[in-house]
């Protein structure tokens, strides 16, 4: 009867280590999903993209997130956040080709936010990137999953 308890507390107590393991996102683990999440702000944003890809977005991202963008006053939910992507899809204002892309220029990491200095831009033809503007956004992480993204610019 001790073995069986024995065995059973070893199995509780891995599973809480495996949980808390997975739930950990160090600077590397945010890095990779922003760079996800700018790849997928990308495909939405091209001419034939569709709700899949919005959907792709969405579960990037951890169940209760939020989206500000301090200059426009918008505060969405991930559900409300998601229905202007798809306004958007329907009112046809996705026209990017494959030459537009958003790329990171800088970042800074902090406990479990990361700041990230990023541009949109085109491919040219020589195959250098041309930026526009330097944007700031500010990603928080909460159960290893982007939670806030709250846009600076």
């Amino acid at each position: 009867m001790k073995s069986i308890f024995k065995a059973g507390f070893a199995a509780v107590c891995l599973m809480l280590s495996n949980t808390v393991l997975a739930t950990d996102c160090n600077s590397s683990c945010q890095l990779i999903q922003i760079q996800a999440y700018f790849s997928a702000l990308d495909k939405i944003s091209r001419k034939g993209s569709s709700i899949n890809d919005i959907d792709a977005l969405a579960s990037l991202t951890h169940e209760h997130v939020e989206y500000i963008h301090v200059a426009y006053d918008a505060n969405f939910t991930k559900s409300s956040w998601r229905q202007a992507f798809v306004q958007n899809l329907e009112r046809g204002v996705y026209q990017n080709t494959d030459k537009n892309e958003i790329r990171i220029m800088n970042k800074i990491f902090g406990n479990n936010h990361t700041a990230i200095e990023y541009s949109h831009g085109m491919i040219q033809q020589d195959g250098t990137w041309q930026a526009t503007e330097p944007l700031l956004v500010l990603f928080a992480f909460t159960d290893g999953k982007i939670s806030s993204i709250k846009e600076l610019w």
